[in-house]
């Protein structure tokens, strides 16, 4: 299975080990503890394998060097003794060389015999003495050009050993090359002898102390390993039950409490966070309490002052009735009293409505259906305060069906308040810019947009535009007499579908609200099928990105959503 992440496709095993590695601190400790350890084993067991096989190498060249100045002192003893008047060169050569040759056989090393001085074939005349099967190629041609000329000290170089075996295949080894020089009576010309020492034992010695270090290194990376899990599982154990304990006090077991154990610092933090978690649970059992009060007091308020309203509505519609009786000044009283009656009775709802979401008693009735027939219902219904303000509505007929599944009654309650909102703040008789209601669906969602050309809203307004009884201006007179609710109570509305309701203004330039529902109910939003801003303006800060995911639980857009 894979996972498309932005425009990378990773496994679902990867992206698993991703979001472990990003929320397990102790996970990450460890390996950081581990990679450290490792760079610096490494670096140490790099250490010690290079000083051992310098020493290996050392001691072994000592050992070389100082054998064959002994097998080159002898036999410069044994020439020294030979008879002066041998004038066969021959046979003086191969006497000289052939105990060199077996001794090298029977303890390891290989003899090769060059010379006479001077002789520009190299060891081709004098490398026919050689000990069986050794290539003359094991001598580096530097160490040849050492012994030209009067060079006569001993030398030694690092060569690859190469021999032919019986079966036809080639061996190579690395060794030492150590040559010296004697001069050979019968002829007196100087010979060189190379005697090479392989270094098969120095080999086995350094892959012995490699095996030992690298078995030490992963057993110490094991122990520290398992010592950094122990120490960081002491540390995040605790933060991990505050993590929880935390989590299910945010979800409302207010009770639960940290287990503290000891005086540490740990068990400090768990007293603090015990101290701080009762104070919380008092401060919110005090605003619960309160807001109960105040939730029962709307409620009971609204509840008695239906009784006594309906009286003076009674007597109300009674002087409204016989007001053409009166004189023009109380027939004007007639029509005001009825006026009033009618916002008092509405606010009566609305507050009624209110406490309803204060109580959490809200419920929804869902129906599959199509949002531009409410928009026109609302629109036809809004239509004699329109001609009243000299304001024209129009809603745009959109590309294809905008179907949603939501409670009709809500969503038409909030398309209307937003429309009468946008009458209300619209510049009156002015049909030229007229209020635009205009609607899209995606996959995923479904919006309308109610745009407005009228006095707009100021920076910081559009945060401000859904509390409660809170006016731009409030000296300002409402055309279809308001209570100051309607954008609360659409805003619930809204949270109640799992929706969002977004505003956005700038003064004189009118405002825009929209609201964006999820097509299926009870499917979380992601983005919204309209922007934000108008689609008339062009300034390019107003594009407000939707491609965002909401915060989490909190049924609303990020705050770049709701620009102003």
């Amino acid at each position: 299975m894979v996972i498309r992440v932005g425009r990378i496709a990773l496994p679902t095993g990867l992206r698993r080990a991703l979001t472990f590695w990003r929320r397990s601190i102790q996970a990450r400790v460890v390996v950081s503890t581990l990679l450290l350890s490792a760079i610096v084993i490494s670096a140490v067991g790099w250490f010690l394998l290079q000083q051992t096989r310098d020493g290996l190498l050392r001691h072994r060249v000592d050992v070389v060097v100082g054998e064959v100045e002994a097998e080159v002192a002898a036999t410069r003893d044994r020439l020294s003794t030979a008879s002066g008047t041998e004038v066969n060169a021959s046979q003086q050569r191969a006497d000289l060389i052939d105990p060199i040759i077996e001794a090298g056989d029977s303890r390891g090393y290989g003899v090769v015999l060059g010379g006479p001085e001077g002789n520009d074939t190299g060891l081709a005349d004098g490398g026919a003495h050689r000990t069986s099967g050794l290539e003359l190629s094991s001598v580096p041609a530097r160490l040849e050009r050492h012994f030209d000329g009067v060079n006569r000290s001993t030398a030694w170089t690092y060569t690859e050993i190469v021999r032919t075996l019986p079966d036809g295949t080639t061996e190579t080894k690395p060794g030492i090359v150590v040559g010296s020089q004697v001069q050979l009576p019968a002829d007196g010309q100087h010979y060189t002898i190379y005697f090479l020492f392989p270094l098969t034992e120095e080999e086995e010695t350094l892959s012995l102390v490699t095996r030992a270090l690298l078995t030490a290194a992963g057993l110490l990376l094991v122990l520290v390993a398992g010592i950094t899990w122990l120490v960081t599982r002491q540390v995040v154990t605790p933060v991990r039950m505050a993590r929880r304990v935390a989590e299910r006090l945010a979800s409302g077991h207010l009770q639960e409490r940290l287990r503290v154990t000891g005086e540490d610092d740990l068990a400090r933090l768990a007293t603090s966070f015990n101290q701080m978690a009762s104070n919380l649970q008092r401060q919110i059992r005090q605003l619960e309490e309160l807001s109960w009060v105040q939730r029962r007091f709307v409620s009971d308020v609204s509840h008695e002052l239906r009784t006594p309203l309906t009286t003076v509505r009674m007597a109300g519609d009674v002087l409204h009735d016989a007001r053409r009786d009166f004189d023009p000044a109380t027939a004007r009283a007639a029509e005001l009293l009825q006026a009033e009656l009618d916002r008092f009775e509405t606010l009566l709802v609305d507050l009624l409505e209110i406490s309803r979401f204060d109580a959490g008693a809200a419920a929804l009735d869902i129906e599959d259906i199509n949002l531009l027939d409410v928009a026109h219902r609302v629109v036809d219904a809004a239509r004699p305060l329109a001609d009243q303000r000299g304001v024209l509505v129009v809603v745009e007929q959109p590309d294809q069906p905008v179907r949603a599944q939501v409670d009709p009654r809500r969503v038409e309650r909030i398309l209307r308040n937003l429309v009468t909102n946008a009458i209300d703040h619209a510049y009156p008789d002015d049909l030229d810019r007229p209020i635009v209601v205009r609607m899209a669906a995606d996959d995923q969602a479904a919006a309308v947009t109610v745009r407005d050309r009228g006095v707009g809203l100021a920076p910081g307004e559009s945060a401000m535009v859904f509390n409660r009884f809170w006016r731009s201006d409030p000296a300002r007179a409402r055309s279809s007499g308001g209570t100051g609710l309607g954008l609360a109570i659409s805003l619930e509305d809204a949270h109640l579908h799992g929706g969002w309701l977004q505003a956005w203004g700038r003064p004189g330039e009118g405002a825009q609200f929209r609201l964006t529902l999820p097509r299926r109910a009870g499917t979380p939003l992601r983005r919204s099928p309209l922007p934000l801003a108008p689609l008339d303006e062009e300034d390019p800060e107003l594009t407000v990105p939707d491609d965002e995911a909401p915060l989490p639980d909190s049924g609303r857009e990020p705050s770049r959503g709701v620009s102003s």
